[in-house]
């Protein structure tokens, strides 16, 4: 058996590798799951989950209201299209700017309460911009979602992708993916990473050693939003539609329940909780329609007997603890 010097050999070479090999168990989704379909969902929530978990698994943060970015990412995105005309890398650029700009607003507002009041109010102001959503009927289509743009085929540099195609479409979005993967990656490495996780674990200390917790926790949400935003564009070129309920509470706690059932401060669970969620929504629909109680059922117990959830707990047994 492995001593604990070989135990923390072993993590040290995870974390070194991560990245590539988070993008090359991705890159075999599209093979191994039942569907194309499902492997891009699988990617893309996945990618909102690890947003959240920035936020959440490494800054110890509780936001019930990732739903907002989720959305503002799509909606931007969907409209800058479907609206203006605009290029889709325009409009892919747009969609992370106005999402990342929300972020840093309701982070603004939010950061200053703490633990529930914290959540509550990331919950009312995310709420608060489905209802505007819900009312700029012009834009975003109301109830009925944002509809007619369709990105057929993506031209850069002269090479075009058919993205009609469901695995060529994939291998594009992954590229999104795996850029902020590498991105998350860096920020986990450098003294901020570092700083996040001192406020994770406390942030009383963290403020006595003389670092700026607000500031740190504005700078860790306002990332967080960044990538779920990036998702949300992702979500609009892939679905060619926006639906309203992207913006809704439910969104917010299904990213919640994915993130927990991965393994939240894990650098993959997110992608594990995403796919995990998605592989049962699949498979109870086809028995009943009331999949939700089988899910959340699930999901208590995974609270109650695996807290580290999928992920976490495989590498805390890997890890002999």
């Amino acid at each position: 058996m492995a001593g604990p010097d070989g135990h923390r050999g072993w993590r040290a070479r995870l974390t070194a590798w991560r990245v590539p090999l988070s993008i090359l168990t991705l890159c075999l989704l599209p093979w191994v799951l039942p569907s194309q379909a499902l492997a891009v969902n699988v990617l893309i929530y996945g990618l909102v989950a690890v947003g959240y978990n920035l936020l959440f698994g490494y800054t110890g943060l509780l936001s019930f209201g990732h739903a907002a970015f989720f959305g503002a990412g799509a909606y931007v995105t969907g409209i800058a299209i479907g609206k203006f005309g605009l290029p889709w890398y325009v409009a892919v650029a747009l969609g992370v700017l106005a999402g990342s700009a929300l972020a840093f607003v309701i982070g603004l507002l939010s950061i200053r309460t703490r633990g529930i009041y914290f959540s509550m109010v990331t919950l009312a102001l995310s709420q608060l911009v489905y209802y505007v959503a819900l009312q700029a009927y012009s834009l975003t289509g109301g109830e009925n979602g944002l509809r007619g743009f369709t990105v057929a085929r993506i031209d850069l540099f002269g090479w075009t992708v058919d993205f009609l195609d469901p695995l060529k479409k994939y291998y594009v979005l992954m590229v999104f993916a795996a850029a902020a993967l590498w991105l998350v990656s860096r920020i986990l490495n450098s003294p901020f990473g570092a700083v996040i996780e001192a406020i994770r674990e406390n942030e009383t200390r963290a403020r006595a050693c003389g670092y700026d917790v607000e500031r740190s926790k504005l700078i860790a949400f306002t990332l967080s939003g960044l990538i779920c935003a990036l998702a949300g564009t992702l979500s609009a070129l892939h679905l060619a539609i926006v639906p309203l309920d992207i913006l809704h509470y439910h969104t917010s706690g299904m990213i919640v329940m994915m993130t927990l059932l991965g393994g939240a401060g894990s650098f993959f669970g997110p992608f594990v909780g995403a796919l995990a969620f998605l592989l049962m929504e699949d498979v109870v629909s086809l028995w009943t329609s009331h999949w939700q109680i089988v899910v959340g059922s699930v999901f208590i117990l995974f609270v109650l007997f695996l807290p580290r959830g999928i992920w976490g707990t495989a590498l805390a047994w890997r890890a002999g603890r």
